[in-house]
């Protein structure tokens, strides 16, 4: 698979998500998808940009928009996270990161002196079509659920 770019279409893919929901691209037609890569599960900032998100899906819904988050976390993590948070939302796992490469957001990351490669917190819009419409990168959490809003809403 090879990296997804502004105005192209995305490649179907299907993933595994909470609830036992299998989420597939193109069953999504005729909705817009928010597609948002965070670090890791029950951690300050995703925590944070998941509760955004869970606090504004009314304003999604309303624009025809549907939210996953992504992680490298297992269902179970992700689960305990869902329901902890009150999550209106599904998380994908992609322990595997295949979307994770295909919307290449795997970089070089250091914490503390240590280098590894990690999730680079990035959201995606997809348009109803299946379209790649707009993309944020090393997204700062303060603010951000709603610039992607915005722009969801102006689909």
């Amino acid at each position: 698979m090879s990296n997804v770019a502004i105005d192209q279409k995305v490649p179907s893919f299907t993933a595994q998500a909470t609830s036992e929901q299998t989420v597939e691209l193109d069953a999504l037609k005729g909705k817009n998808i928010v597609i948002y890569f965070y670090p890791k599960d029950s951690t300050p900032g995703c925590t944070t940009e998941g509760q955004n998100f869970r606090d504004t899906i009314d304003q999604f819904e309303a624009a025809n928009t549907v939210i996953f988050g992504v992680s490298r976390d297992g269902m179970r993590a992700h689960e305990n996270f869902k329901a902890k948070q009150e999550f209106p939302f599904e998380l994908i796992s992609d322990p595997d990161e295949e979307l994770c490469k295909l919307f290449d957001v795997i970089k070089l990351k250091k914490n503390y002196g240590r280098e590894y490669m990690g999730i680079d917190r990035s959201t995606f819009l997809i348009d109803a079509e299946g379209v790649l419409r707009q993309e944020w990168r090393t997204v700062k959490v303060k603010g951000h659920v709603d610039e992607v809003l915005a722009a969801a809403q102006a689909l």
